[in-house]
């Protein structure tokens, strides 16, 4: 049975590049494009992982991740923050809520799918 993924980003074209590259390395993916449907669809989906950045509508992905993480029933679920945000401080702040990696835009999607495996296998 294929992994899920869940990828939350208000850039559409971005979630569709993602969401290709993933389908096509074998995981099954669902996509949310603010914080606050992204919240919902973890919640509902119990994905294996997700994918999400920082800066949406409705809810940040600090927020997101917060919220994920601090509840008994979701916080095992890893957590991979994709943003542009580049400095040392959201870095920290995104370990802080809980997120598990920190990928930067621009980037590689091999990289992303490297992390991914890393914390859920093929």
């Amino acid at each position: 049975m294929s992994k899920k993924i869940l990828v939350i980003d208000d850039e559409t074209e971005l979630l569709k590049a993602i969401s290709i590259r993933l389908k096509t390395s074998g995981y099954e993916v669902s996509t949310a494009q603010d914080g606050q449907e992204g919240l919902e669809k973890a919640k509902s989906l119990n994905p294996d992982l997700i994918v999400l950045d920082i800066l949406m509508p409705k809810m940040d992905g600090y927020e997101v991740c917060r919220l994920l993480k601090f509840d008994e029933k979701y916080k095992s679920i890893p957590v991979i923050m994709l943003t542009a945000k580049t400095q040392d401080i959201d870095k920290a702040m995104g370990k802080k809520v809980g997120a598990d990696d920190y990928i930067t835009k621009p980037f590689e999607t091999q990289d992303l799918v490297e992390k991914i495996k890393k914390y859920i296998g093929e």
